[in-house]
């Protein structure tokens, strides 16, 4: 799996509370693979482990298990200030996420890169006014030109939500209650009975 763009490598992610009886409160696991630049839609319900996801892939977060490769370099391996070269989390107003230190700089890698092959978009608020909707797309389309990986997460409240991912996204990922799944296309999405519960008065009519 090597020559893969992204690599999920069977990751899990526990939280539990409790000092001496310790109770599993939140599991999240995933597995996939991305092989080349694309733009991949992500939905799922709130606390379902979208953005943990996401700071999985960007190094934020520590896994209990498993493994993410960017191009096949191991990103919890690389320096920390070095990881957004390497995938990089823009958190709802664009901010980017900080990372969560557990090793010394001195024992990990460098990254090799200078500019992010990854890029993670959580819930980001998009403007109906001014074009602003339409300049987002172009860009997530040139960063796909330029040969990255965009991952658009969104929580859709309006129809237009769903138009945009119908519109960009190459293929899908739900996350629900901890697990991940994919979706090839957007009908494909939007047909699963899980998706069309989660989505209700917005899920399109069949067809």
């Amino acid at each position: 799996m090597n020559d893969a763009f992204l690599h999920v490598d069977r990751l899990t992610k526990v939280y539990q509370r409790g000092l001496l009886a310790r109770q599993e409160t939140f599991r999240l696991e995933a597995d996939f693979t991305v092989r080349e630049p694309s733009i991949i839609g992500v939905m799922g319900p709130n606390g379902s482990g979208k953005t943990t996801l996401f700071e999985l892939i960007t190094g934020s977060n520590s896994p209990t298990s498993g493994h993410v490769r960017v191009h096949g370099r191991d990103i919890h391996r690389i320096r920390y200030r070095e990881r957004d070269r390497l995938a990089i989390h823009y958190h709802q107003s664009y901010q980017v996420r900080h990372f969560k230190r557990s090793l010394p700089n001195f024992l990990l890698e460098h990254a090799g890169s200078d500019y992010p092959m990854v890029h993670l978009f959580d819930e980001p608020q998009f403007n109906t006014q001014d074009g602003y909707i339409g300049f987002m797309l172009e860009f997530f389309q040139k960063l796909r030109r330029e040969g990255r990986l965009v991952i658009v997460c969104l929580h859709p409240n309006e129809p237009f939500h769903l138009d945009i991912l119908r519109e960009i996204c190459e293929r899908f990922i739900f996350v629900q209650k901890g697990q991940v799944s994919e979706a090839p296309d957007f009908d494909t999405l939007v047909a699963r009975p899980d998706v069309r519960t989660y989505l209700g008065r917005l899920a399109p009519r069949a067809a």
